[in-house]
């Protein structure tokens, strides 16, 4: 297997967030004056064996994202024996001009760093074009510590079960600062109607007690790793705010895949802190309701496979059946008497009623009007050399003529190419 290692780092002005609620806010950004935890990620990574390409995704506002790619570069240049291909907007718009000039369209929602799921779509395409075999997806405060990581994410891809099933993707699982897996779920009050802790717990304790590799319920989208045979086929959804790897599991099933739990597969995540809670959980509100409702769009469907709240227990069943929404405005209303961040959670009780539940009846059809074209966008640019060469000298060497590529974005015509398979 030939693997790329995919970090996405978010870098911002400053400790403020963004008041949306949707997919344009991100946990856990690195303010441009403080060092953040992308170091201390590619320094675990030097012992990890059989490592090869890894690429930084830069995501920051175009106000200051000269500073944020020249601070990342920065962090990369101090580990020179590793190979870092640093990757910002400037590479993302050369993407977007060579499916323009193939006649594929611009998809600068879908493909790009604007939310979680067009970050991970830009990955695998930058993948598909250098013609990997298996993408590890990573997130920057993760902390490796197995020399072999990477073996171990190899294990079973793209080989079959006993039953003639391909393994074409599969996650493992985090510890936390107290070196467990379980999650850190309190069993208090106003978490009465939304015990998304204890199923989870119950879910993976069961998991770690199985074979090395299940069908898995959950997906870790820092320690995700997909084969190329899924990810030229199916790709992630922009639309849902957060939980675009739980969402990607979903998807694989309604298109008659899965991701397989490997319980030998582990890492740290150590994030930083944050006392945002409220406007996280305002985003888990359109996360869930956008999940229900895609889900329940999808049955009508007739060439997907449908995917029932049943058969996804422990978790995340129970977050996906009717009643969804009075539940989690129940949640959101008793936590902002009770937690730190009162202010976020009587926002997001506010927006459980009617905001969310709009997002979600406008948006949860156009994830399979793009997966529609995902598969043709993969074929034209696998092993792309044109666009090769012209991402790494972008990477390399900062902004450049376009048409010193090779891409011309006003031609139509397709360049030739020698493809080996």
């Amino acid at each position: 297997m030939n693997p790329v290692v995919i970090i996405p780092t978010f870098v911002s002005s400053s400790r403020t967030r963004s008041s949306s609620p949707k997919s344009s806010e991100f946990d856990h950004t690195t303010p441009l004056n403080q060092a953040g935890e992308l170091g201390r990620c590619l320094e675990s990574l030097q012992q990890v064996e059989g490592l090869g390409l890894i690429t930084i995704l830069v995501v920051a506002d175009r106000s200051y994202e000269s500073q944020a790619l020249a601070k990342v570069q920065a962090i990369a240049d101090e580990y020179p024996m590793m190979d870092i291909l640093v990757i910002g907007a400037s590479e993302v718009q050369l993407l977007q001009d060579r499916m323009a000039q193939l006649n594929l369209g611009r998809h600068d929602f879908e493909i790009g760093l604007g939310s979680y799921g067009a970050i991970r779509n830009t990955g695998l395409l930058i993948a598909n074009v250098f013609g990997f075999d298996a993408v590890v997806f990573l997130d920057d405060d993760e902390i490796i510590d197995d020399p072999r990581f990477l073996q171990k994410a190899m294990y079973g891809l793209g080989k079959l079960t006993k039953k003639g099933i391909p393994i074409l993707a599969k996650t493992g699982y985090y510890l936390n600062d107290q070196g467990s897996y379980l999650s850190k779920w309190e069993d208090a009050w106003y978490n009465r109607f939304w015990q998304q802790g204890r199923a989870f717990n119950e879910w993976i304790t069961k998991a770690m007690k199985g074979p090395r590799l299940s069908r898995s319920n959950h997906v870790c989208g820092g320690c995700l790793v997909i084969h190329r045979e899924a990810f030229k086929r199916l790709a992630f959804d922009p639309w849902i705010a957060r939980g675009e790897d739980l969402d990607y599991l979903l998807d694989l099933r309604m298109y008659g895949s899965d991701i397989w739990f490997d319980n030998q597969l582990m890492l740290h995540h150590l994030p930083p802190k944050s006392s945002k809670e409220g406007s996280r959980f305002q985003q888990d509100i359109y996360r869930w309701l956008y999940e229900y409702r895609k889900l329940e769009y999808s049955r009508a469907l007739i060439d997907l496979q449908q995917v029932k709240a049943q058969s996804l227990n422990p978790y995340p069943g129970p977050f996906l059946e009717p009643g969804l929404r009075r539940r989690i405005w129940i949640t959101a209303y008793l936590r902002s008497f009770s937690r730190p961040d009162k202010k976020g959670y009587r926002q997001a009780a506010k927006v459980a009623r009617k905001e969310a539940s709009t997002y979600a009846e406008e948006n949860c059809s156009k994830y399979f009007e793009f997966q529609y074209h995902w598969p043709e966008i993969m074929h034209r640019l696998e092993r792309d050399e044109a666009l090769t060469r012209a991402l790494v000298a972008s990477a390399l060497h900062g902004d450049q003529e376009i048409d010193q590529y090779d891409i011309d974005p006003g031609a139509t015509s397709e360049i030739r190419l020698n493809i080996s398979e």
